[in-house]
């Protein structure tokens, strides 16, 4: 009956010792786990940024050269605009030449050419 009790504490013993060894590396494991997810979790947070970074320099660049194009094309269409409205101005000036002249010749009595 010695035997058994003895043989008992042994196994006993045994088992505690393997549970605790292995819950121990477990738990190393686990911890090691948690540094890993945490170390991954930065790379992942470092290249988010790297990519905001880059995406956002394309972005305004592209916007840069957009602006530029427009106001070429704003300066272009404003330039036209003064041509086509000093010329205007011109033809309606010698219209209202003519029409005066024609005026003048009536008052005068000069008969108007045909």
């Amino acid at each position: 009956m010695m035997k058994k009790h003895e043989m008992a504490r042994i196994l006993l013993a045994a088992g505690l010792g393997l549970g605790l060894g292995c819950g121990v590396a477990l738990g190393q494991s686990a911890r090691q786990d948690m540094k890993d997810a945490g170390h991954d979790t930065k790379a992942a947070a470092v290249d988010t940024g790297h990519a905001t970074a880059k995406t956002t320099k394309k972005v305004y660049r592209k916007s840069a050269n957009r602006t530029t194009i427009v106001a070429k094309d704003t300066a272009h269409g404003t330039t036209v605009a003064a041509k086509d409205t000093a010329h205007g101005t011109t033809v309606a000036a010698k219209k209202t030449a003519r029409g005066t002249e024609k005026v003048g010749d009536k008052i005068a009595g000069k008969p108007s050419p045909q």
